[in-house]
């Protein structure tokens, strides 16, 4: 199969398990169960971490992999959404998995299903679990798409559970409150293995619910500990970090915690080397048009806040390319930027869910200096055009946002 054959199969294929289920999204484990055993990927022969959260999940795993790596661990990786290419999903020690490889697993997954329908993110896990299992790999990393307890990932066991944090997202599905979600995120521990939950500030039912899972608890702030140094691990290992890391210090701390769990022995040199690493859409940097811009996935209240956290002072004005999906708290995320010089740059990127720039221009502020736009492409070039050389270009609100811009600027 040749390169451009390998990628118009994909396409293929990819438009195919997209139309196949009803639903985008069915939570329940019996269906793909049943798949899952067929192929023989219900479990995996080498040690995995399972990670859930509502923020901090792609950046701890970005972290594990390059930890381990330096120590020679070959590493799967299995990710979601994607930014710009699906390969960006699946991870194998070689690097993305290809076209071609990911076609010949959609087919073995095909004819293992027989006549149970599977949505497209119960089917893209399948596919990635075979090709970990046919890999060379030697540690496999999961993220979960949504919640935990059900969600598809969940049909392997890992030998440590990690949950980033909690907060309010998803609610139709996870639940209203911070308890309840947390309930659906734990709900990927296994009895008698480590549940990591790497925020300190705790849901107050979380001692209760590790009990009921009958699982190790390693909870941040009390079993692992961050602090100005670094972190202390469960074992009382010391290990010093930076004073900045562009993932996060607590990230890197979940990540160190995690890693020492399955007997990746991380030293303080390498929580040194990793420290610039950096992810797609994570508080990203770029320089475009000799313009200083940042990018960020966060669609939440929490990531948001935190973004603007992690990002320098400005001495001008911030343009805001600013697109979010319907159904996230919009009012809220705007309300963040209250009384900051700022100028809103307002686009719908190029999904049904995504709120109409109307929409987002009704949550401003009477004053606010503010554009819409036909793109998301268009809104960057806008807000390009406006920033001046102490000014910052912000692009922010849904991974979506952030894919289109970072497409108009050639990924």
């Amino acid at each position: 199969m040749t390169e451009d054959s390998a990628a118009s199969a994909l396409a293929a294929w990819l438009e195919r398990i997209e139309a196949m289920h009803p639903t985008e999204i069915e939570l329940g484990l019996e269906r793909i169960h049943q798949v899952a055993c067929r192929l023989g990927v219900d479990a995996m022969p080498v040690p995995v971490i399972t990670v859930a959260g509502t923020n901090g999940k792609g950046s701890t795993l970005r972290l594990m992999q390059v930890l381990a790596e330096r120590h020679g661990r070959r590493v799967c990786l299995y990710t979601s959404p994607h930014l710009h290419r699906f390969n960006e999903r699946v991870r194998l020690p070689g690097g993305l998995a290809s076209d071609q490889q990911l076609c010949e697993a959609f087919e073995q997954v095909e004819r293992a299903r027989q006549d149970v329908s599977l949505t497209y993110f119960e089917f893209s896990t399948l596919a990635a679990l075979l090709l970990f299992r046919q890999s060379e790999g030697d540690l496999v990393l999961l993220e979960v798409g949504l919640g935990g307890r059900l969600d598809a990932v969940n049909i392997v066991d890992p030998n440590v559970a990690v949950v980033t944090s909690v907060g309010l997202d998803h609610q139709d599905w996870l639940g209203d409150t911070r308890e309840a979600i947390a309930r659906e995120k734990c709900g990927i521990a296994r009895p008698g293995r480590p549940l990591i939950f790497g925020e300190a500030d705790w849901p107050h039912n979380l001692p209760a619910l590790a009990d009921s899972y009958g699982v190790e608890p390693v909870f941040a702030g009390r079993e692992f500990r961050l602090n100005e140094q670094g972190v202390t691990l469960c074992d009382g290992r010391e290990l010093g970090f930076p004073g900045m890391v562009t993932l996060g210090r607590d990230n890197l701390a979940t990540a160190c915690q995690a890693l020492a769990l399955v007997g990746v022995p991380v030293t303080t040199q390498d929580c040194a080397a990793v420290a610039d690493v950096a992810l797609f859409g994570r508080c990203e940097f770029r320089q475009l048009q000799g313009h200083l811009c940042w990018f960020d996935v966060g669609h939440n209240l929490a990531a948001v806040t935190r973004f603007l956290q992690l990002l320098p002072p400005c001495e001008g004005r911030r343009h805001l390319v600013f697109g979010m999906m319907a159904d996230k708290p919009i009012d809220e995320v705007v309300a963040l930027f209250a009384g900051q010089s700022v100028s809103w740059h307002l686009a719908a990127p190029a999904m049904a869910r995504a709120a109409s720039p109307s929409r987002l221009a009704a949550a401003l502020p009477a004053q606010a200096q503010c554009r819409q736009y036909e793109s998301v492409s268009e809104a960057l070039r806008g807000a390009l055009d406006a920033a001046q050389s102490s000014d910052q270009v912000l692009i922010f609100g849904s991974f979506y946002t952030v894919a289109e811009a970072r497409g108009e600027q050639g990924g």
